[in-house]
């Protein structure tokens, strides 16, 4: 089988895409957290976000030369970020960013590539336990959405069915639809078909909505986009500053 034919049957690899898509999803996220908290489509454009950084360090652990460089840049853009994720969305100083939790990910899958010392067994445990003993974004759920990503990284079908499953676990209780719908849908005298409707309608929460990002990791896109390195360590605090400092202005205004 050539080798064209195996990378077509991989997963994306398109890294400089995935990232910008991202980045903006990121983006839009937080300028709704921040301006618009009742815009519900910036919090469901926001669900991309996430899994596509998961996403970009299992990739970018495929290709780095050495990951402890990788680990060091990703351990100190976490650390420059914090005040600015602390100041932007109002989080506290033991609440740490989601640079910590893509670095827990990483150190996770590293210890599971390299098997020294039983790491495959102990890097991974010890990640998901850090991960829920402190509080940070996504926590020990982002820590092992890594680890499993990086086990079907080689399989299309193996990172749908992750994605479909995670997802709907990820995101159960609760839906993102609108209150006078789901009472429309649920308020019928038919007892289990209620039931069976406010199960089906939980699927339909905002977190569960992260699955809109599985396109782009399945389809072989081969934009030839290239992205700055440092673009990706400073995107992050540079954003939380930029929108940290216009929400400053607009309160002085009184527009805000």
């Amino acid at each position: 089988m050539s080798q064209a034919v195996l990378t077509a049957q991989k997963p994306n690899r398109d890294q400089a895409l995935i990232k910008l898509v991202a980045v903006v999803s990121m983006i839009l996220d937080h300028t709704g957290v921040i301006f618009f908290p009742s815009v519900l489509w910036l919090r469901l454009l926001g669900r991309l976000a996430f899994p596509l950084f998961c996403w970009g360090v299992v990739i970018g652990l495929e290709r780095t030369r050495d990951w402890r460089r990788y680990a060091l840049r990703l351990f100190l853009s976490a650390l420059v970020s914090q005040p600015f994720f602390m100041l932007a969305l109002r989080h506290t100083w033991d609440q740490f960013n989601v640079l910590a939790t893509l670095l827990l990910g990483l150190l996770s899958i590293v210890g599971i590539r390299e098997k020294r010392h039983f790491s495959h067994i102990w890097a991974p445990t010890l990640g998901l336990v850090l991960g829920a003993a402190f509080q940070m974004d996504y926590g020990w759920r982002g820590v092992l959405l890594i680890i499993l990503m990086h086990l079907t990284r080689d399989s299309k079908g193996g990172l749908a069915a992750l994605m479909v499953a995670f997802c709907l676990y990820w995101g159960s209780g609760g839906t993102v639809l609108p209150q006078p719908m789901v009472r429309f849908l649920t308020g019928t005298p038919l007892v289990y078909f209620n039931r069976a409707m406010s199960s089906l309608l939980n699927v339909f929460s905002l977190q569960t909505m992260a699955i809109l990002s599985l396109p782009l990791m399945l389809i072989n896109t081969h934009s030839g986009l290239r992205v700055p390195k440092w673009f990706s360590y400073l995107v992050y605090p540079g954003h939380l500053l930029l929108l940290w400092a216009l929400s400053c202005l607009l309160l002085s205004l009184h527009l805000l």
